[in-house]
């Protein structure tokens, strides 16, 4: 069964909205974990718009499941993910002002950066993925960096499959397929939904875990959190 982690970004905008602790996010994570979720992902970006650094400090204590932490790895993300040391750290070259990701790593041009920063998060034995886009080239690169796993950045999977084109999802079973051979494990995430997610994980082969925030959030407004939850574990077996 492929693995479920949450994005709890949504959840911390809402209350940051008000600046209270209204809904409080660690009650929300244990929620989430109670009702199956096996994984929470959190994206704090430097002006902490949403999930703020505290609140990965405090997320480490309760996390029962993994915790993964993706961002860009600027030196005060790295201080963060060495201090907190989750299960895995997600690099994202997502730019400071950038409202959500919406690229992977150029891997060749970046190798040594990468290399450099993964071995760090490694001496920790925090398991390292890279986004990046269903690229073969890209999934070479990744390989070479030493990292554990890539996730797959799946925005355009999704935008060919609202649009009727199934066959959108070719480069992705591609890309999963040579990460596999390249000993990569293999991560999914970007507007993902409920719409999308059974075709997805019914044809990308080894696919490990998923990292869905936005589209779980919204679809629990009309449907219950612990619903859409059991329905996403569903289709995900």
């Amino acid at each position: 069964m492929t693995k479920l982690s949450v994005n709890v970004n949504k959840i911390a905008t809402l209350r940051n909205s008000r600046g209270g602790n209204v809904p409080n996010l660690l009650k929300v994570v244990a929620d989430i974990e109670e009702f199956g979720a096996q994984g929470i992902t959190i994206h704090p970006r430097p002006d902490e718009r949403h999930i703020k650094y505290e609140d990965a400090r405090k997320l480490k204590k309760i996390v029962t499941t993994e915790l993964n932490i993706e961002g860009n790895p600027i030196d005060k993300f790295i201080d963060l993910v060495l201090e907190v040391q989750p299960a895995q750290v997600t690099l994202v070259p997502d730019s400071v002002n950038a409202i959500t990701s919406n690229a992977g790593w150029d891997t060749i041009t970046h190798k040594d950066f990468l290399k450099e920063i993964i071995g760090i998060f490694k001496e920790k034995n925090i398991r390292t993925s890279i986004f990046v886009d269903p690229e073969i080239s890209m999934i070479t690169g990744a390989a070479k960096t030493g990292a554990d796993r890539i996730e797959l950045y799946t925005e355009e999977y999704a935008k060919s499959y609202e649009a009727g084109n199934k066959l959108g999802i070719q480069p992705f079973i591609d890309a999963a397929i040579a990460a596999h051979e390249l000993g990569l494990g293999i991560n999914a995430g970007h507007d993902l939904s409920l719409n999308n997610i059974k075709y997805f994980k019914n044809n990308i082969p080894n696919l490990l875990e998923v990292s869905i925030g936005h589209a779980l959030i919204c679809e629990s407004l009309y449907l219950g959190l612990e619903n859409v939850i059991n329905m996403y574990l569903h289709k995900l077996r």
